[in-house]
C-alpha cells in the first residue's frame, strides 16, 4: 500500500489548525499545555479521548471549548443512572399517519460527541457507544447506520472510587486512544481562572476556527507522517516492556501499539514534521497506555499508579540513536 506523502504545506496547515485550536482552548483553561498538547494529538489522529479527574477541574468544560473551537456538529449526552441505550444510539419510531417506522437518530450521529460522566450510566449503557467508537457506526433495528466522518468521542468521567460511579469496560476502556487527567491549576492559574471567570462565561469567547473538512484533512495529512523502522522498533520495544514487568497483570495490547503510532504521528505533525521521533512516542505513552495495562498487587500495595509504572518502563528502554530522517518516497 502506497501512503501519500505529505507536502510541506499540508504539514504547515496541520501546524496552524492545531495552534489556532490551542489559542481557542487557552483562553478558557490556562496551564494545562500537557493536556492540550495529548488532546489535540488525539482529535489529528481521529482517536477517542477520555478525560478523567475529579469533579470541578474543567474535563466538562475543555470537551465543550473544543467541541466550539471546531465548526462541526457537535452532540452532548449526559450520561445519568437511568439512561438507555436508545438514548444515545437513537430510536425508530412508528409513524401511524404514514404507517411506517422512522429513525430518528441520537447524539452520537455527530461528529464530535460529548460523553459527560460516562461512567454514571449503567454498563448497558455504556456499551451502546462501543460499536460507535470502533466500527464507526450503529446497528439500530437489524440495520447499520454510518456515522459522519470524522468522528471523535470525548468522555468525562470521575475516579472509579467517587461514590454513585460504574467502572467502564476493559473492552471500552481500551476504545479510547488516550486518558487524560487534567489535574489541579497552579496558583497563578488558578487567579487567573477567577478573573476569566469573574461574571462572565469564558466559552462565549470560543469560536470556530477549522470547519469539519478541515479537520478531516489535517487527519489525513497525519496519517502520512513517517515512522520509521527504528522509531517503529522503539513503539513496539516500549509496549512489550509493559507485558514483561512484574509490577503489571496486564501489559498494553498490540491495538495499543497501533494508537501510540497514530497519536505520536499526529504530535509530530503538530510540530511541523513530516516524520515521527522517538520524543514524540515518550510524550505520549503515558496517555495512550496507562488505561490499558492493570497493576499487580505488589504494585498496588506499594502505591504506585499505572501512569508511575509506564514512565520507569520509558525510562528503561533505549533509545535508538539519533539519524537523519529515511527518504520519504516509499510504497
Amino acid at each position: 500500500m502506497t501512503t501519500t506523502v505529505p507536502s510541506a504545506q499540508q504539514l504547515a496547515d496541520v501546524a496552524r489548525l492545531a495552534q489556532e485550536v490551542r489559542a481557542q482552548l487557552d483562553t478558557v483553561l490556562s496551564g494545562l499545555d500537557d493536556a492540550v498538547d495529548a488532546t489535540l494529538a488525539t482529535v489529528l489522529a481521529e482517536g477517542h479521548l477520555l478525560l478523567e479527574d475529579v469533579p470541578g477541574v474543567g474535563k466538562t468544560t475543555l470537551a465543550r471549548a473544543l467541541g466550539r473551537a471546531l465548526d462541526a456538529s457537535v452532540g452532548r449526552i449526559q450520561f445519568t443512572p437511568d439512561l438507555l441505550p436508545s438514548d444515545v444510539t437513537g430510536v425508530s419510531v412508528f409513524r401511524s399517519d404514514e404507517h411506517r417506522f422512522e429513525f430518528r437518530p441520537g447524539p452520537v450521529f455527530a461528529n464530535i460527541v460529548v460523553a459527560d460522566e460516562i461512567n454514571r450510566a449503567s454498563p448497558k449503557t455504556q456499551a451502546a457507544l462501543l460499536e460507535s467508537m470502533q466500527e464507526r457506526s450503529v446497528t439500530v433495528d437489524g440495520e447499520t447506520r454510518a456515522l459522519p466522518a470524522p468522528f471523535l468521542v470525548i468522555a468525562t468521567q470521575n475516579p472509579i472510587d467517587m461514590e454513585g460511579t460504574y467502572p467502564l469496560p476493559e473492552a471500552q476502556r481500551d476504545r479510547f486512544m488516550t486518558r487524560i487527567a487534567v489535574g489541579y491549576p497552579t496558583s497563578a492559574d488558578e487567579v487567573a481562572m477567577l478573573d476569566a471567570h469573574d461574571g462572565h462565561d469564558p466559552l462565549a469567547d470560543v469560536h470556530p476556527v477549522a470547519t469539519a473538512a478541515d479537520l478531516e484533512r489535517a487527519i489525513a495529512t497525519v496519517r502520512g507522517i513517517y515512522g520509521a523502522p527504528a522509531v517503529k522498533q522503539y513503539l513496539v520495544d516500549v509496549v512489550r516492556a509493559t507485558r514483561a514487568t512484574a509490577e503489571l497483570r496486564l501489559g498494553a495490547s498490540p491495538r495499543s501499539s497501533l494508537q501510540l503510532l497514530a497519536a505520536a504521528k499526529a504530535r509530530a505533525a503538530m510540530h511541523g514534521r513530516d516524520h515521527v521521533l522517538p520524543d514524540d512516542v515518550k510524550a505520549l505513552a503515558v496517555p495512550v497506555l496507562a488505561h490499558r495495562v492493570i497493576p499487580s498487587a505488589q504494585a498496588r500495595g506499594a502505591n504506585r499508579t499505572a501512569e508511575a509504572v509506564i514512565e520507569d518502563v520509558i525510562a528503561q528502554v533505549a533509545v535508538p540513536a539519533a539519524r537523519s530522517p529515511e527518504p520519504l518516497a516509499r510504497g
